[in-house]
């Protein structure tokens, strides 16, 4: 099952499902127009999306027949689940930022889910080829990871707030009017066309998800060296983020520790990736590394609501 596995029925047939997906939500957007999404629909729709990437992953088990595989896509999903969260709260900020009306971040979200798509499956084949090509580089990779999680424990674990550089950079280049114009990406003023704040919006939100993919692509290849695996677990991920969103946009609060938690769980990663250039055989199995993960995030989660609670009682 090695990167041809893409190009195999298989992957022409998970193509077909992604692209039936993203037609259904943009059909369903068309349908019910740009509207501020309410909690209980996020959390149905976020529902939805995670049962259908575990039912994938059961249907793959009977395909493969093979526990490690589906093993190492679980535990891929969790990764990327996990580090799609620090998007989220990144996300606030742009919107904050940009003074994004909230009926139109649902649209945003929407181009910004596809440019994802299209950019982490282009680095994804780069980085499949790097490593076919260099073996070295895995090793590059844990280290580049090991490297990052030291920072982020650092800073915090959480991102700064005012004006992110993402939004200064496009800025930059695109010239927008002050209107948001609904949902037009570009008008007529006097004569000159221009782009919207939208665009420049959803522009923010692909520079900022190409950022995090530097960190969660290579932090996958350290799970699974299967590109196929690789690509499927991101897709889920990245396809539940719009409503989850929406369900935890207000809640950064809440997950006081989550940053901190994310920034071992990529140090444990780095470690996992660089361990094997020390000694060929220690290898940490894929089952040790769903509980690792799992612990961490368990341990993290529950920190920070105990930490909320208690700031409450305060």
């Amino acid at each position: 099952m090695g990167e041809s596995e893409l190009f195999s029925p298989l992957g022409l047939g998970f193509a077909i499902f992604l692209i039936g997906a993203l037609a259904i939500d943009f059909g369903l957007l068309r349908r019910h127009g740009t509207h501020e999404v309410p909690v209980k629909e996020a959390a149905a729709w976020t529902l939805v999306w995670i049962v259908l990437a575990i039912l994938f992953g059961i249907g793959m088990q009977f395909y493969w027949n093979d526990g490690t595989k589906t093993t190492e896509y679980f535990v891929g999903y969790l990764v990327e689940k996990s580090l799609s969260v620090d998007n989220i709260f990144v996300f606030t900020i742009i919107f904050a930022s940009l003074k994004t009306p909230k009926k139109l971040q649902q649209l945003a979200l929407m181009w910004g889910i596809l440019i994802a798509l299209v950019l982490r499956g282009i680095m994804i084949l780069i980085g499949a080829a790097l490593i076919a090509q260099f073996e070295w580089i895995i090793w590059v990779f844990g280290a580049f990871l090991l490297w990052t999680g030291v920072a982020m424990l650092r800073s915090g674990g959480h991102a700064g707030e005012g004006e992110p550089a993402a939004v200064k950079f496009a800025k930059r280049f695109i010239h927008v009017t002050e209107d948001y114009n609904e949902e037009r990406f570009r008008v007529v003023v006097n004569g000159v066309k221009k782009f919207t704040p939208i665009f420049l919006t959803i522009v923010v939100i692909g520079i900022i998800d190409l950022i995090f993919a530097v960190d969660s692509i290579p932090a996958i290849f350290g799970i699974t060296l299967d590109p196929f695996i690789v690509f499927t677990s991101n897709a889920f991920a990245i396809l539940g983020l719009r409503n989850m969103y929406f369900l935890l946009a207000n809640a950064k609060d809440r997950f006081h520790f989550l940053g901190t938690g994310l920034a071992f769980v990529l140090m444990w990663i780095g470690v996992k990736m660089i361990l094997p250039a020390i000694n060929h055989d220690w290898k940490i199995p894929p089952l040790v590394s769903l509980f690792v993960v799992l612990s961490i995030l368990t341990v993290s989660i529950v920190a920070s609501l105990m930490h909320t609670h208690r700031n409450k009682k305060k």
